[in-house]
């Protein structure tokens, strides 16, 4: 089998979904120069928030992190969207992740090792990125997670 950002995902068995359009008023994604920047992603499964509430609270540290790998798969979405290849990723630069988080939960790095590892899985040496993880009061239809991302590309 190649070794093609395609031949990983369908062996991870993962479908991109289609890029969700933007909910109010700025876009999903900028391209400047050789950087794409993509707006924040939800952990949308069919369309739906598939993961919702606080970590520590009201969400495990194992669905925590499911909500962070349906992030990163968005944020694949998105870049394809934007690129039409996702094989024009040169590299991952930057990934942010927002979780949602009780006031004494502290392993937000855990949760976000979701969206990294899923990164570095499908994308390889280009999926090896640099990372905030932060505790958040809430997010937007009180996701669990939002994840963004900055990455270079091919013009």
């Amino acid at each position: 089998m190649s070794d093609s950002i395609d031949s990983r995902l369908n062996a991870l068995g993962i479908l991109l979904p289609v890029a969700a359009a933007p909910a109010a008023n700025y876009v999903p994604y900028v391209i400047s120069g050789n950087l794409l920047y993509l707006s924040g992603q939800l952990p949308l499964e069919a369309g739906k928030i598939a993961v919702s509430g606080l970590l520590g609270k009201d969400v495990s540290l194992a669905d925590g992190q499911r909500a962070a790998e349906l992030c990163a798969i968005n944020i694949l979405a998105q870049a394809k969207a934007a690129l039409g290849d996702l094989e024009r990723i040169v590299r991952v630069v930057k990934l942010n992740g927002f979780i949602a988080s009780a006031p004494d939960f502290t392993e937000q790095h855990l949760v976000m090792n979701g969206a990294s590892n899923l990164i570095a899985n499908v994308l390889g040496d280009a999926g090896k990125h640099a990372r905030a993880a932060v505790g958040m009061a809430a997010l937007p239809l009180n996701a669990a997670v939002e994840v963004d991302a900055i990455m270079e590309i091919r013009l």
